[in-house]
């Protein structure tokens, strides 16, 4: 049976948009923050040297074409304010988080509804404004010892003038990701990622496609490639939509001299609970040595080489790693932040519902504890299989595609939250346009009693 919601999202049509005015505002303001995002990424930050950076850009190995790259939206290449992303709001989000199922007294303040969470927000803010400082200083002093800087800028001021830069460029990206959500549509921090990887595609797709011109790459692998993308979003698609609903009962409830049946629901249980936290933290832990050593200029040193000759994108080490620590913050990340087993059974004993055949309380928690540790099993190798297969095609075909498994988990993802966020607005105003209908009916029928009584 489909549902009516289901229906009335099936019949939205661009007329439904068009009087939708409050979301068509949203969109309006959104694109409108998501522009200024896009521009600032071309402002470069004051006293780069343009010409070595651009010499240095070209010859820089895989950590620049990597997982800050790809979530600053090609601004780290080009040096610009918002160099660092919002990866340091991301970091410390995470961490926030983290500790908050850790800490007693920070699940304390989570517990405090409204004013916990502005709590909770505040303490992010801070860590975002440590993390931004401690990489804002790493990077300016990469940029001093790699002489891509201007030769008649002394060298603290570089350094204090870049760090002041870019802190207040993650900041402001920060305030524009909290704008979206509050006023536009979708998530704000989900959405500039999700740009800056759109962003920096054309010109990836447009570098493939010469490869095969030049011959470098055969026709048929490009046909290969672009069929496998097409797939594995298809694959993706499927993979988050995916559900385990666990059956609850409600007991029986007498009012009076009347009994009524308590009924039934679904408790669902996604199979991927953690969302792309798993790749972000991985893909981030993996490529830190090969980004340093690209920044530092330090990849002919004995231990870097002998880091990077291991652990470098592509290597059976890296790989190794990268899907155990996939798996590792899959696992860690559903059970402290996004699914708790103990909390939710505490939240079905007392709304009286409960697992047949399964007690309430500690029995609950062990049952979903168990449901949730096998479907894992399958979310975890669902994500370490969707993030692995382009690092094997790049290592070991030599195929230079862009679009990686981290970038198509955040473009399905955010695109499905965001369609899903639109589709719930108009079914707001196609509610409140049927309220307001049947409230009209109501008065014309009141009229027409009231003069009918009149005539009589």
């Amino acid at each position: 049976m489909v549902s009516a919601a289901e229906q009335m999202a099936a019949n939205t049509s661009w007329a439904a948009l068009g009087k939708a005015t409050d979301l068509r505002n949203r969109i309006l303001f959104t694109i409108m923050l998501l522009i200024v995002y896009r521009l600032g990424t071309w402002i470069p930050v004051p006293g780069i040297d343009g010409v070595a950076l651009r010499q240095f850009m070209e010859g820089a190995g895989q950590g620049i074409g990597g997982i800050l790259s790809m979530f600053t939206g090609g601004a780290l290449g080009r040096m610009g304010i918002f160099a660092l992303g919002i990866m340091p709001y991301i970091s410390a989000s995470i961490i926030v988080q983290l500790l908050a199922s850790m800490v007693p007294s920070l699940e304390a303040i989570k517990k405090e509804g409204e004013q916990g969470r502005k709590k909770i927000n505040q303490y992010t803010r801070y860590g975002t404004v440590f993390l931004a400082t401690l990489q804002s200083y790493g990077l300016a002093v990469s940029l001093q010892s790699g002489d891509l800087v201007q030769a008649d800028i002394p060298y603290w001021f570089f350094i204090a003038t870049c760090m002041i830069t870019l802190i207040g460029g993650t900041m402001f990206l920060m305030w524009l990701g909290e704008q979206i959500t509050a006023r536009g549509l979708g998530n704000g921090i989900s959405l500039i990622i999700f740009v800056g990887i759109i962003a920096e595609l054309p010109a990836a797709l447009a570098q493939f496609f010469a490869s095969g011109r030049s011959g470098a790459i055969s026709p048929a692998v490009i046909v290969g490639v672009i069929l496998m993308v097409v797939a594995t979003i298809g694959f993706v698609v499927f993979m988050e939509r995916a559900l385990r609903k666990i059956h609850i009962q409600y007991p029986r409830r007498q009012v009076g001299m009347k009994v009524y049946d308590g009924g039934s629901s679904h408790l669902p249980i996604k199979v991927n609970p953690a969302g792309v936290i798993p790749a972000i933290f991985a893909s981030s832990l993996l490529l830190l040595p090969v980004t340093i050593s690209t920044f530092s200029g330090n990849q002919t040193s004995p231990v870097m080489s002998t880091v990077l000759a291991y652990f470098g994108p592509g290597q059976p080490l890296y790989l190794l790693f990268f899907t155990a620590m996939i798996v590792f913050f899959a696992y860690f990340y559903t059970f402290n932040v996004s699914f708790k087993p103990e909390d939710v059974a505490d939240n079905l004993k007392n709304q009286n519902g409960f697992v047949p055949g399964i007690r309430p309380g500690p029995k609950t928690a062990e049952y979903l504890e168990y449901v949730a540790n096998r479907i894992l099993v399958l979310g975890s190798a669902y994500l370490a299989a969707v993030c692995l297969l382009p690092e094997i095609l790049r290592s070991q075909l030599a195929i230079p595609f862009y679009f990686g498994g981290t970038s198509v988990l955040i473009v399905v993802s955010v695109t499905m939250d965001t369609i899903q966020q639109a589709q719930s607005h108009l079914l707001a105003h196609q509610y409140e346009g049927l309220i307001e209908k049947s409230q009209l009916r109501g008065k014309g029928s009141r009229r027409g009693k009231r003069r009918g009584a009149a005539r009589r």
